[in-house]
């Protein structure tokens, strides 16, 4: 008799090569945003979709808080089209950054989302910054 895991067949290695593939199109997680923006150039934009005062309790060093009902044509007017937005919320537990991203995607925007979100990144022992 075979584990529950192995119950359900795993898909052909063509079909999980490009579900997996197609995956980090959507996503990237807190260690990558971490090494990127220490060791190389930044070359998108952070996004806590958060309240203002969530932001202030603690946030990922050098994200914008922009609350997700606040994302619009007019507050994304001073970025560049092609900007790449890296969305995040409080965690795997909030949605917050799912709508946030749609939102993005809505207006045209290329985004991801960091899974874990700011419990992710504690979880991964990096720091915050507090205040606004």
């Amino acid at each position: 008799m075979s584990s529950v895991v192995h119950r359900v067949p795993a898909a052909a290695s063509a079909q999980a090569l490009a579900h997996f593939q197609a995956r980090l199109g959507f996503e990237t997680d807190c260690a990558d945003v971490h090494y990127a923006t220490q060791h190389e150039d930044k070359d998108f934009v952070l996004l806590d979709v958060r309240t203002p005062t969530m932001y202030a309790a603690g946030h990922v060093p050098g994200a914008l808080n922009l609350p997700t009902r606040t994302i619009g044509e007019q507050r994304l007017a001073e970025f560049p089209a092609d900007t790449l937005f890296v969305v995040y919320c409080a965690g795997p537990h909030c949605n917050g950054a799912n709508k946030a991203a749609v939102k993005l995607a809505q207006l045209g925007r290329p985004v991801k989302e960091m899974i874990g979100g700011l419990t992710g990144w504690i979880d991964e022992g990096f720091g915050l910054e507090r205040g606004a």
